[in-house]
């Protein structure tokens, strides 16, 4: 962390959500049940991206990159949140607070690149199909990948000294399940203005460039696609960007909400309630959208659970 830290807190207390004894097992055992399914899912989509050869293209190097990432993604959040759930002693300390902000920061900004360079990917797939495998060789993905993950450390690292170097006086009770951005800003007693606007134009950057980069590859990809003489090749062309697409949405609309405007227009309510839709429902959406859209891995996967029971 760069700066000097003028913190006077060892700790932070989650407030995370105020509700009764009955619902509060009810919201555990959904959370609980959500959490492993996300795990499970994106291990085996990992797992059959693996074992089957017909799946060993950029486009599902990729997806098992985004795969391996969410299931990090999940796991920064969702166990403290589990725990917070049955437990009176809802502290974190401020190391750990840092920790999962860094952690968090970096796979949702890693995230947001990957999907830009998986649109792009689909790009030269259909724009460029006979130079696609020349272009996207396992030299050039390896790159891209490392890229997005770079690109999400670079910008977490940014984010922590601005957030890090902040004053936090007396006990600060943080209105979140998790150490995010806008409640920490929120409960500094030292001038955050410049933490602020960093973290304002560095959201902004993250989000608008990879968004901007994947309406641009769409653009692209339907322009192509619209000049194919036959409904069926057309459908077909469509069909291999449609599971992406969709991802990109959910993901997208959830966090512009969240972080693409500045602290002045930060609500609790709202942002909480959005904020489980990309740290819980958008990561156990995702693989159940791959599998069910796509023929391939419905197929990889059929062929993966019927050589298990032949063993």
């Amino acid at each position: 962390m760069g700066g000097r830290n003028e913190t006077s807190v060892m700790y932070f207390i989650l407030l995370g959500f105020p509700t009764t004894a009955e619902l509060q097992w009810l919201l555990f055992s959904a959370l609980l049940l959500a959490y492993l399914l996300t795990v499970l899912e994106n291990f085996l989509v990992i797992l059959i991206i693996q074992a089957n050869h017909r799946l060993q293209s950029p486009m599902y190097f990729f997806l098992g990159n985004l795969s391996f990432l969410e299931i990090w993604y999940v796991t920064v959040i969702e166990p403290k949140m589990l725990i917070d759930f049955l437990s009176q002693d809802k502290h974190i300390s401020f190391q750990g607070c840092m920790a999962q902000l860094y952690f968090f920061v970096t796979f949702v900004c890693t995230e947001y690149v990957l999907l830009a360079v998986m649109a792009y990917d689909r790009l030269v797939a259909i724009c460029k199909p006979l130079r696609y495998s020349l272009i996207m060789n396992q030299q050039f993905c390896v790159q891209l990948s490392a890229g997005c993950w770079m690109c999400g450390v670079i910008t977490a690292s940014i984010k922590l000294s601005f957030i890090g170097s902040l004053s936090f006086c007396d006990v600060a009770k943080i209105n979140h399940y998790f150490c995010d951005i806008s409640p920490l800003l929120n409960i500094s007693c030292s001038d955050s203005s410049l933490a602020e606007l960093v973290d304002f134009v560095l959201a902004l950057m993250v989000i608008m460039v990879p968004l901007c980069a994947v309406v641009i590859s769409y653009i692209c990809i339907m322009f192509t696609v619209l000049k194919i003489p036959s409904s069926q090749g057309r459908l077909k062309a469509f069909s291999t960007c449609s599971s992406h697409l969709t991802v990109v949405i959910l993901f997208y609309s959830t966090t512009l909400f969240t972080y693409a405007h500045p602290k002045v227009m930060y609500t609790y309510s709202a942002n909480k309630l959005v904020s489980v839709l990309y740290t819980v429902v958008v990561p156990l959406l995702n693989p159940l959208i791959y599998c069910l859209r796509n023929k391939e891995v419905r197929f990889a996967l059929r062929k993966t659970f019927a050589c298990t029971r032949q063993t």
